[in-house]
């Protein structure tokens, strides 16, 4: 190649980033000058951690601005997406990296009677994660009302060896989530980490994990780093947010996120990182700046 081809290839390449960064700000209705094309962050992340995002932190838009804005900045999916979106999640490239499990936070596994509806549930959400080449599905202890903490521990145990194996089976994870119960969720049971690796633990099933959300085990307990390095055998996907206010996950807030997001890499974590902030600022500038801040 000699050098004015070398021009001309190099501007086309120029000029395909300024039509996908342009493509983005469109995308959340702002203009294709207030994100430049040498700021894209899909165009050269690292991959150390694989990132993914939650519907909120978008702003105000269509699910597929979302996906475009996902392709675009090098996201590999979206959280909790119905099945009913999930063709436009394909269409770009996309997957649903965490899928809805089919019941609530507040009635989970901690209640015997709840079994026989939640493990339904996740038989058809396991099926279908499975079928469309999607790797968790969610599920909640749900909440104490007054039921002890070792109590509710046996019972999610032995509710979740009732779908361990299925789960096997398809190659799906189910991931409980860790939620605080000290401002967002009171009552919840999963609110410690410790509580919810010896649930996986005894279930004993390589697809049966955490949902770690760093907002909220910051929240209820911190000692975040060495919290996830301890267990990170018992987790399967993480939630990011700011403390306080499960907002950006910038210098306004309590959290180092470079450190954490180093942290899980050294561990040679394979699952995914979600964003689920809610912005305060322009939706665009605060995911790019998420992304690249996680991206170690």
């Amino acid at each position: 190649m000699d050098n004015r081809d070398e021009r001309a290839s190099v501007s086309r390449r120029e000029l395909l980033k300024g039509v996908a960064a342009g493509a983005a700000a469109a995308a959340l209705g702002l203009g294709a000058g207030r994100l430049a094309a040498e700021e894209k962050a899909g165009a050269a992340l690292k991959g150390r951690i694989r990132q993914a995002a939650c519907g909120g932190v978008f702003g105000k838009t269509t699910f597929e601005e979302k996906c475009r804005v996902s392709k675009d900045l090098g996201l590999a999916g979206i959280d909790l997406v119905g099945a009913s979106e999930w063709p436009t999640l394909k269409k770009y490239g996309l997957i649903c990296t965490m899928c809805p499990g089919g019941h609530g936070i507040g009635k989970g596994f901690n209640r015997k009677e709840n079994h026989d509806g939640i493990v339904e549930g996740l038989r058809k959400a396991i099926a279908a994660a499975a079928e469309a080449g999607f790797p968790n599905v969610i599920c909640f202890s749900g909440n104490r009302a007054g039921l002890a903490d070792d109590e509710g521990a046996e019972t999610c145990v032995e509710g979740l060896k009732k779908i361990a194996g299925f789960a096997e089976e398809k190659k799906v994870a189910v991931c409980m989530e860790l939620l605080n119960s000290k401002r967002n969720h009171k009552d919840y049971q999963c609110d410690r980490t410790a509580w919810g690796a010896d649930v996986c633990k005894k279930v004993g099933s390589p697809r049966v994990k955490l949902l770690y959300d760093i907002y909220h085990m910051q929240v209820q307990e911190g000692d975040v780093i060495a919290t996830i390095r301890e267990n990170i055998a018992y987790i399967g996907h993480f939630h990011t947010a700011g403390v306080p206010g499960r907002n950006e996950i910038d210098d306004s807030q309590e959290l180092y996120y470079p450190a954490i997001m180093r942290a899980i890499a050294d561990l040679k974590f394979e699952g995914y990182v979600a964003h689920e902030y809610g912005p305060r600022k322009d939706a665009l500038e605060s995911l790019k700046k998420a992304i690249a801040i996680c991206d170690v």
